[in-house]
C-alpha cells in the first residue's frame, strides 16, 4: 500500500515537471483589446531575442460611430520603423528578430477627431521551432537499451505528447479568440448599421409629417378666397 502511493505521488511529480519543461520559457503570447481615444496614440514596448520571431495580428472591432480603421507601426525603440499602416481595419505581420533589442507597436487614432476605436490584438514573440517535437519513432532504438534508458525514452514520450497537446490547445483558443473578435466587430457594425437606420427613418418621418402638413394648408388655402395663399396661387 505504502509502495502505491510512493508510485501515485512519484507519477503526478512526474507529470508536473514535465508540463512544467512543456512550457517554452522565452517566449510571449499576450492577447489585448484596447480602447484609442480621438487624436490619441497608444503603444507598447517588449523584449525580443534574435532569433526569435514577432507575430502580431490586430482587427478594430468597434469605430464608435465611425470608421472602423487604426494606423498601425511597428518599430525599433531608437526609431527605426518596420512596418507601418495607414488607417487599416485589420492586418498581420511577421518579423524574424536579427539581435537582441526593445520593439515598439503604437495604435494611432490621429486622423479621427471624434470617434475612439476599439482594437484587438494578439502579439506572439517566440523562437522558430521552439515548439517542434522529436517522437521516437524508430523501433530498432529499442533494441539494447537498459531499463533506465527506456524509462528516460518514455519520458520524453511524454514531454513530446504533453507538447503537441499544449500546441493543439494553444492554436484552438487563438482561433477562438479570433471568432470572438470578429462577432464582435460585426455586432459592432450591425449595431451601427441600425443606429444609422433608426436616425434616417426618424428623419424620413419629419419630413412626411412636414409635407403632409403643407398639402393640407395649400388644399385649404385653395378653397379661402381671403387667404394670402390663395391670392399667391391665383396670381401664379
Amino acid at each position: 500500500m505504502e509502495n502505491q502511493r510512493r508510485i501515485t505521488t512519484a507519477f503526478f511529480v512526474l507529470v508536473a515537471l514535465i508540463t512544467h519543461l512543456a512550457l517554452p520559457a522565452s517566449a510571449l503570447q499576450k492577447e489585448l483589446t484596447i480602447n484609442v481615444e480621438a487624436g490619441q496614440q497608444d503603444c507598447f514596448f517588449e523584449q525580443a531575442k534574435a532569433g526569435q520571431t514577432i507575430d502580431i495580428e490586430y482587427q478594430v472591432i468597434d469605430g464608435g460611430h465611425g470608421d472602423l480603421d487604426i494606423s498601425f507601426e511597428l518599430a525599433e525603440v531608437t526609431g527605426r520603423t518596420i512596418f507601418a499602416d495607414y488607417k487599416k481595419s485589420d492586418n498581420i505581420h511577421r518579423y524574424p528578430v536579427p539581435y537582441d533589442g526593445e520593439f515598439k507597436f503604437c495604435f494611432n487614432n490621429d486622423f479621427s477627431r471624434h470617434n475612439s476605436k476599439t482594437v484587438f490584438f494578439e502579439l506572439i514573440i517566440e523562437r522558430e521551432g521552439e515548439q517542434e517535437d522529436t517522437a521516437w519513432s524508430d523501433v530498432d532504438l529499442l533494441e539494447g537499451l537498459t531499463p533506465e534508458e527506456f524509462y528516460e525514452m518514455k519520458v520524453q514520450d511524454m514531454e513530446d505528447a504533453i507538447k503537441r497537446v499544449r500546441n493543439n490547445l494553444t492554436k484552438a483558443r487563438q482561433l477562438q479568440d479570433m471568432l470572438r473578435s470578429h462577432e464582435a466587430r460585426d455586432r459592432n457594425i450591425a449595431e451601427e448599421n441600425y443606429f444609422k437606420v433608426n436616425v434616417w427613418s426618424f428623419f424620413q418621418i419629419l419630413v412626411m409629417i412636414a409635407v403632409g402638413v403643407l398639402q393640407v394648408f395649400m388644399v385649404k388655402s385653395l378653397f379661402d378666397t381671403d387667404s394670402r395663399a390663395y391670392k399667391l396661387l391665383t396670381k401664379l
